[in-house]
């Protein structure tokens, strides 16, 4: 069954977004992340930021009332992804290791990670690691220097829908590498669209 991703990017360099005032439990969170981001660079070098986030994503309760409103659907999709907030715009740093978390909302997801191909080429297939299972009010968190990771939906029936923080948004503005886990190959994939920004759903080209 299809996912639907809602995205929080840390930072960018677009414009700042107006804080909105909180009218559920999610919108605080996300107005509460964007103060923790904005509040003292030291925090993001520290590894604390990690820390700090973790516990709060895992300390939110989920409520379906609070994020629906963001969450867009495409049976003819594999996933849809729904901006939530372009993040403070105080910071617009560059990690070779970007990192990202992700919190489950409803449903469940299966999360395989993998060890990076020993060649850029065609070779053998990619060498799995770990598997885990997430259920709602789950938080996982990934970086380049744990490996690589694919996020599936085991249930054929029920829609999945998560929350996805980038710190720093590097693969959210500039993309990144997919990989074919047969030949460990990897292609370019930009990740420009959204199938809605705030909560208004965008009219979508053709092949988008």
């Amino acid at each position: 069954m299809p996912s639907a991703i809602t995205d929080f990017l840390s930072s960018t360099p677009w414009r700042k977004s107006p804080l909105p005032t909180p009218r559920s439990r999610f919108r605080q969170l996300i107005n509460d992340i964007r103060s923790w981001l904005g509040s003292d660079n030291s925090i993001v070098s520290s590894g604390a930021l990690r820390h700090l986030l973790e516990s709060q994503l895992e300390a939110y309760k989920s409520e379906d009332s609070g994020w629906e409103e963001y969450a867009f659907r495409d049976p003819s999709q594999a996933f849809t992804r729904n901006l939530v907030d372009r993040g403070t715009g105080d910071y617009n740093l560059v990690y070779d290791l970007p990192k990202f978390r992700v919190r489950m909302l409803k449903g469940s997801l299966t999360e395989t990670r993998y060890a990076w191909p020993q060649s850029t080429g065609p070779g053998e297939a990619m060498r799995a690691t770990s598997q885990t299972h997430l259920d709602r009010d789950q938080v996982i968190y990934m970086a380049d220097d744990l490996g690589l990771h694919k996020i599936s939906n085991p249930d054929p029936e029920e829609y999945a829908v998560s929350l996805h923080l980038y710190t720093p948004p590097n693969a959210a503005i500039k993309g990144c590498k997919v990989f074919d886990p047969d030949t460990g190959t990897a292609k370019h994939a930009y990740l420009y669209t959204y199938h809605s920004e705030f909560g208004i759903r965008r009219k979508l080209e053709a092949g988008t």
